[in-house]
């Protein structure tokens, strides 16, 4: 495989997923299970889906900024840090995180398997911050009512939006995620007529038909989440956002999970959504909505995770070169000198 090939980032909406944040123990043997974590991942999820290729079984992994350089590696992905803490008109918190597993298939129950002996693998070496298994909920709607995931890119386009490129040659065909656990107040959600939830959304909630611009209101979610550069070109990112619950418990919700090849673009609009634009415009799903968790991680390409499991080091390319391509074809991610 080759050393930049990326892991499934953009694979398409499933049925089911599991979400798990972990923390790695301190000492060098709880780094040494998450090193054969990955060497092993690539296998597990093979031998789990191969029961049924119609399950479509992936699994994401993703590492936050201190594990990362608890790793040893040698190089850091420009965009990797703790995920920030936003304080505006609603709060947004950062929350531990060194591991995220996203693990989607078609059905729950191979999502439930993979995950079991994931967490056999990882035993004592980790402690479980968050688990939130999420459905499709109709057609792929979230539990407010409306459809999730209706402005995410496709094609190319999906490929340029999330899938790091020469900017970070090193890191190329990697990827970083942040993820909110979100949490729905329904009896102040439903007591609002559809025509205000509408104005909130910036869409019709039946036909999931986009308010023309002109009829947007400026806090409308769409409004503070579409966001551009300097050359008014869009910055796009991968929703793959799942609802979650327990009617029992009265726990209603939404799983946000956002790919992106930078992570600025996503702590934009969250800025926009947290603190407003202009601060105080905020986003007003949030009046219904409360965020609990808040963690970034960097998605390493696929062949990287060998190397992390071997405990090798990253070689960053010659400033002089202009590309972190090698004539063997290489990222130069090859070095095996053993890490922490």
């Amino acid at each position: 495989m080759p050393s930049n090939a990326s892991q499934p980032v953009e694979g398409a909406l499933t049925r089911s997923a599991i979400f798990v944040t972990l923390t790695v123990n301190e000492g060098d043997e709880a780094l040494a299970i998450f090193r054969d974590l990955c060497a092993d991942l690539p296998s597990l999820v093979k031998a789990v889906g191969f029961r049924s290729a119609e399950a479509g079984l992936t699994c994401i992994l993703g590492i936050g900024a201190v594990l990362w350089s608890r790793l040893g590696l040698g190089v850091q992905p420009q965009g990797l840090h703790p995920f920030r803490e936003i304080a505006g008109v609603h709060h947004a918190p950062a929350t531990p995180g060194d591991i995220l597993l996203h693990v989607r298939a078609a059905r729950p129950d191979y999502c439930f398997e993979l995950v079991t002996h994931i967490m056999r693998r990882l035993g004592p070496a980790a402690i479980v911050r968050d688990e939130t298994q999420g459905f499709k909920f109709f057609d792929n709607r979230d539990l407010l009512g409306f459809v999730d995931g209706t402005e995410n890119p496709v094609g190319p386009a999906l490929t340029e939006a999330v899938v790091i490129g020469t900017e970070d040659a090193v890191f190329a065909g990697g990827s970083y995620v942040i993820v909110q656990k979100y949490l729905h107040d329904m009896a102040r959600w439903e007591a609002m007529p559809v025509e205000q939830q509408e104005r909130v959304i910036g869409r019709h909630k039946l036909s999931d038909i986009e308010f023309p611009d002109p009829e947007k209101a400026s806090f409308a979610h769409n409004v503070l989440t579409n966001i551009e550069d300097a050359e008014g070109n869009p910055l796009e990112i991968l929703r793959d956002n799942m609802p979650f619950g327990s009617p029992a418990t009265g726990e209603f919700g939404t799983f946000f999970i956002g790919y992106a090849r930078e992570p600025g673009r996503i702590e934009t609009m969250l800025t926009n959504m947290f603190v407003g634009n202009p601060p105080g415009n905020y986003d007003r799903i949030l009046d219904v909505s409360r965020a609990v968790t808040g963690c970034l991680f960097f998605v390493p390409p696929a062949g990287m995770l060998d190397i992390i499991a071997a405990g090798g080091m990253l070689v960053a390319p010659a400033a002089d070169t202009g590309s972190a391509m090698r004539p063997d074809g290489s990222l130069g991610l090859g070095s095996l000198k053993r890490g922490n």
